[in-house]
């Protein structure tokens, strides 16, 4: 009855007050709690099947051999601590808009909606992706009073609901926040966030298998961070899940760990 009446309140305030796609601004013909439509929606390109096995890095005009493991040159030198990570599409267009939209106008069901994808492409993966447990990526402690929400909860706590797994948003913690700077280097990308990240005093990680979820992947530096707290309190595995991924060369040349 609740699910009805939110719906009926829904169409009623479009009819009286239509709304436009808040990245195209074209009319949207129907009531809909995801401000966007459906051609923007299927802009969103999905990222190519040739890539890295291990970050998922497009790598275009690259021939498959069998029996062969396609890898990034990050990955070739082992620069990332989580295990794998997948993205749903690439970051650009009006997918850039979209994740704004989330990041910092809080609309819920437009979490929903990345979670669900995200849920679809860790079912298609399989065991992969299997996992004993979802955290999000976390905002510092001041950001987040700040905003007043982590967007990167807004989709991993219904994509852990989706596959009914637990779901630790205080599991991983920032212990230091992004610098002010608006736009970060590469080096500085890296720099922001390396010790950045530890687990919460008092929280049980030993040999579990970590899905981390963010919205965007970048250089990987973020997930990378995050990965080797949680490895080095003891979990077995951390895979990365993101909403987007940048196909822009991940590393500076000045990179060293």
């Amino acid at each position: 009855m609740r699910a009805w009446l939110t719906e009926a309140s829904d169409a009623l305030v479009s009819l009286i007050f239509p709304g436009g796609c808040r990245i195209c601004n074209k009319l949207l013909p129907d009531a809909r709690r995801v401000p966007i439509c459906e051609e923007c929606f299927s802009s969103f390109e999905r990222l190519p099947s040739v890539a890295c096995e291990i970050c998922a890095r497009p790598l275009p005009g690259l021939i498959r051999r069998e029996g062969e493991q396609q890898l990034c040159s990050a990955c070739r030198d082992k620069t990332y601590a989580f295990d794998r990570a997948r993205s749903y599409a690439v970051y650009e267009g009006p997918l850039v808009q979209a994740i704004l939209l989330l990041k910092f106008e809080q609309i819920e069901p437009l979490g929903n909606w990345f979670a669900e994808r995200l849920a679809e492409l860790a079912i298609s993966e399989g065991n992969t992706l299997a996992a004993d447990v979802v955290v999000p990526v976390p905002l510092h402690r001041d950001r987040e009073r700040e905003r007043g929400y982590n967007q990167a909860a807004l989709i991993s706590k219904p994509f852990a609901k989706r596959l009914r797994l637990p779901h630790k948003s205080v599991l991983l913690m920032r212990t230091r926040a992004r610098p002010d700077k608006r736009i970060l280097s590469l080096e500085e990308r890296w720099e922001s966030v390396r010790g950045a990240f530890a687990t919460r005093p008092g929280s049980q990680v030993d040999n579990l298998r970590v899905l981390l979820i963010d919205d965007v992947l970048t250089t990987g530096a973020t997930l990378d961070a995050c990965a080797r707290a949680l490895r080095d309190a003891g979990a077995k595995s951390v895979i990365g899940l993101t909403v987007a991924r940048a196909v822009r060369n991940p590393l500076p040349s000045s990179i060293q760990w």
